[in-house]
């Protein structure tokens, strides 16, 4: 018992995000009378969402290294223009087409970087230009029209199911054998960890909390794949995520860069007097922000089945209010990947139980307001 409360009061905001994740989803489940829940909307929830996910895990990166980017949702606006421009207008093939755009991302996230990193103008200022000249351009490509429809090959990004290749009727049994192996790849990469931690000798939780932890995990992720075999399936944005997720958690926990990004963010100078080569990595935060913004308006584009001058209205602060709730600090060198993710579902729950209510959209923003100020507020009064 006292292995557990020390283990929560070591880890209070990880896991005061899921506890409030959970919380809020059981009391929009009781709310919405059980739709919430439900195989068809949970599998909504994640293709609702999954540009901010894309977005927040951007949005984690440049906020660790003390920065705030308020350009992410023009650039994807008109990453999503310039590729209803180059598929529907010009009819380049798809892959080209993707290809070509999220370079277009990478070249936008380069451009911000290096008055941020190397003309040393602050990144609130340089982001919010970003914003207005990325907005505008969006406006001249589409000529204040909507370019529609896309490719189906296109939308199938954002709109389409990974196929059951066993055949089932009416349930998806690849999502079942999916959800049975990424439990198998958890366990044995988590004995694997604890096995390390045994020969170096270093601190680890006890048998017991190892195994009900493995379990609860475990439960989840079948639970979870089960709800979506009830539907349709895997989604393939979902794929996408995992592999984004999975990859930048990797990078952030296992790697020099990831150790760099954060020793910026804690301590600009004395990083760069450890030897970080400090304007480098914000330039490459902001080009990395690029490519995801560009991405994520790719696949909002492919889902929406259409390039429109409105596209991609305040994911900016959905963006932020994902990063901020899921435990990133705006004085820079504190967050995770896994916080944004939850960040980013608390954000994609309220905004889909909200609507599932019937509750206006005036409310709707000012209830995500109230929910971001609470989150702030609790880090303030976690550091003190």
């Amino acid at each position: 018992m006292n292995e557990m409360k020390q283990l929560f009061t070591n880890n209070i905001r990880k896991f005061g995000m899921v506890i409030a994740l959970v919380g809020i989803s059981i009391l929009f489940q009781i709310l919405t009378s059980g739709v919430l829940l439900t195989p068809l909307n949970i599998t909504n929830i994640i293709m609702q969402n999954s540009y901010i996910i894309i977005l927040a895990i951007g949005m984690m990166l440049i906020i660790i290294t003390g920065e705030i980017d308020l350009s992410v949702g023009s650039v994807a606006a008109f990453v999503g223009a310039v590729s209803g421009v180059l598929l529907v207008t010009y009819d380049i093939p798809v892959f080209i087409a993707i290809l070509l755009c999220i370079i277009l991302g990478g070249i936008i996230g380069a451009w911000q970087g290096f008055w941020v990193a190397y003309v040393n103008i602050p990144a609130f200022i340089v982001t919010l230009a970003g914003m207005l000249i990325f907005r505008g351009l969006t406006l001249v490509v589409l000529q204040g029209q909507t370019i529609a429809p896309f490719p189906n090959s296109f939308r199938s990004l954002s709109a389409a199911y990974l196929p059951d290749w066993f055949g089932g009727e009416s349930i998806n049994i690849l999502a079942i054998l999916i959800g049975i192996l990424l439990s198998i790849i958890f366990i044995l990469n988590e004995m694997r960890i604890r096995r390390t931690d045994i020969q170096y000798t270093l601190k680890r939780v006890s048998l017991t909390l190892f195994i009900l932890k493995l379990a609860l995990i475990t439960v989840c992720i079948n639970l979870f794949t089960y709800m979506l075999a009830q539907y349709a399936g895997i989604p393939y944005v979902l794929i996408t995520l995992v592999i984004l997720i999975a990859g930048y958690t990797f990078v952030m926990n296992k790697t020099v860069t990831g150790r760099h990004i954060y020793a910026v963010g804690g301590n600009t100078n004395a990083a760069r007097l450890s030897g970080v080569k400090t304007k480098k990595t914000k330039f490459w935060v902001f080009v990395n922000m690029g490519v995801l913004a560009a991405l994520a308006g790719l696949i909002f584009a492919g889902r929406l089945n259409a390039a429109t001058p409105q596209a991609g209205n305040l994911f900016e602060l959905d963006a932020i209010a994902a990063a901020v709730i899921g435990g990133a600090s705006f004085t820079g060198g504190v967050g995770t990947i896994f916080g944004a993710v939850i960040g980013a579902l608390v954000m994609g729950i309220l905004n889909n139980g909200m609507s599932i209510m019937g509750i206006g959209i005036d409310w709707q923003q000012a209830i995500k307001g109230l929910v971001l100020l609470g989150a702030v507020a609790f880090d303030v009064v976690n550091k003190k």
